[in-house]
């Protein structure tokens, strides 16, 4: 038990303050909702007994499903007539991360002062990236807040759809290539050694295969640690590379020239604009705001670049359609003849939706169909790679036994 200094608010809205010795946060306030009283925020005064440990920073994220419920059951909150102060109460304590529920505290803190809801989630981006943020901001402005969490709950949906259908069709071959990487390993270590020790010994001619087989086993057995670390070291120099503006632009580069690949990256940005820019229109904002907005969030450095050049034509009164028949590399002709039909009969907000669509649809097929791809062309690398070891081990054998 500790004692708890809080501040909590009547059902007038009038604030109170006071303390208590209760188990912890949740427990304070159901003493104080009997007491008809609405638990604003909560300091302990004994530190000693319930210090709070602060979450690494790596830890300290949202995930997308974080965000997508908060945005559902914030809509229908307000849509039942719930109050933010109310709502955001119930969120953060429905959240099981940590993390988002001391965002959603401080949040509902600042909202409790008065502040509005955008700026308060303003102050997390870590938690509410600059779409979410402007996107709220336009709706309060607007009046029209419930429809504009509605379209950030699709929106984030969508999103998050696209993103795990890539994950999950790079999971499958990615799992078998390590697992034949590590496998493989061990029988160079611990297996391995024993039979071509007996190669060794025996005078016979060795076969290619077999001395390329014995020169990997022994620099594994002698400079396998020294190995381990230079892969950590260059994996890790690679990632920081990429993390670099030029770094990530030149893997970007390398990406849109990949077969297959490339297809995938076009698609996935192609509707992810689309999707964006169309939600973004709907809630209110401006084009060229919504534009800017977008260049920001893309994953492709290329496809920022466009879009980051197009809000500054389009506010010059060029037309969205016009400035990307200058990429046809970056923007397919079927998505630029779209636009153009919506800005030419006022639909460009539905166009964009549709678009979208039908690329969300179009990588979920191409996932699929890479899948069952690649799970043939694995089958035959591991046949390949058994054959080698068998290569290897078994055609001394027939000099050994011709020996004898």
């Amino acid at each position: 038990m500790s004692l708890l200094s809080y501040k909590a608010r009547t059902i007038k809205g009038e604030t109170k303050s006071g303390k208590l010795v209760a188990k912890d946060k949740n427990e304070l306030a159901k003493m104080l909702r009997a007491q008809n009283l609405i638990l604003v925020s909560v300091d302990e005064e004994n530190k000693g007994a319930g210090m709070q440990i602060k979450m690494p920073h790596f830890f300290r994220r949202v995930k997308a499903m974080d965000r997508m419920l908060f945005t559902r059951h914030l809509g229908i909150m307000l849509k039942a007539g719930l109050s933010f102060s109310r709502a955001l109460t119930v969120l953060s304590e429905q959240t099981g991360n940590a993390y988002f529920k001391e965002v959603l505290e401080k949040v509902q803190d600042d909202v409790q002062k008065g502040s509005q809801l955008g700026e308060s989630l303003e102050k997390h981006p870590k938690a509410f990236d600059e779409l979410f943020v402007n996107m709220i901001k336009v709706g309060e402005t607007g009046g029209n807040l419930e429809e504009v969490l509605d379209l950030l709950y699709v929106q984030i949906k969508k999103s998050n759809e696209l993103t795990s259908r890539v994950k999950g069709a790079m999971m499958y071959p990615a799992v078998i290539i390590f697992a034949m990487s590590v496998v493989g390993a061990l029988m160079m270590t611990f297996v391995l050694p024993s039979i071509l020790s007996i190669f060794r010994d025996m005078d016979v001619p060795l076969p290619l295969p077999t001395k390329i087989l014995i020169f990997i086993s022994d620099t594994i057995q002698k400079h396998g640690v020294l190995l381990l670390i230079g892969i950590i070291a260059f994996f890790s120099i690679l990632i920081s590379i990429i993390r670099t503006p030029r770094g990530k632009k030149g893997f970007d580069y390398i990406l849109l020239r990949l077969p297959t690949i490339k297809t995938i990256i076009m698609k996935i940005n192609m509707a992810r604009f689309c999707r964006t820019l169309s939600s973004m229109i709907a809630s209110g904002v401006s084009i060229v705001k919504a534009l800017e907005i977008v260049s920001r969030i893309l994953g492709n450095t290329y496809y920022r670049e466009a879009v980051g050049k197009a809000s500054a034509s389009v506010q010059k009164g060029t037309t969205l359609s016009e400035f990307f028949t200058q990429y046809p590399k970056l923007f397919h002709p079927m998505m630029v003849h779209m636009v153009e039909v919506g800005e030419e009969t006022g639909t460009l907000e539905e166009t964009l939706k549709q678009v979208a669509e039908f690329y969300e649809e179009d990588v979920e097929q191409v996932t699929e169909n890479m899948s069952a791809i690649i799970e043939p062309i694995l089958m035959l690398v591991i046949g390949a790679a058994v054959g080698v070891f068998a290569v290897a081990i078994i055609q001394p054998m027939y000099g050994i036994m011709g020996k004898m």
